[in-house]
C-alpha cells in the first residue's frame, strides 16, 4: 500500500498515512495531531525496488 504525506492547514504538523486506493480515493483523512479534516497532500518521493542487479 501506497505512503502518502499531509500537512494539515490547521495546525500545520505534517504526518504520514498507509492507504488503500479506496481509502485514498475517499478524502477522508484527519490529522492525527487536532483531528481536523483540513489537510493538505505534500508531494512525496519514491523509489523502486528491483530483483535484478545492474
Amino acid at each position: 500500500m501506497p505512503l502518502y504525506e499531509y500537512t494539515c492547514k490547521d495546525c500545520q504538523k505534517g504526518f504520514s498515512r498507509v492507504l488503500t486506493l479506496k481509502e485514498y480515493e475517499s478524502g477522508q483523512v484527519e490529522c492525527p495531531h487536532c483531528k481536523s479534516k483540513s489537510v493538505e497532500q505534500k508531494p512525496a518521493s519514491f523509489y523502486a525496488v528491483t530483483s535484478k542487479k545492474s
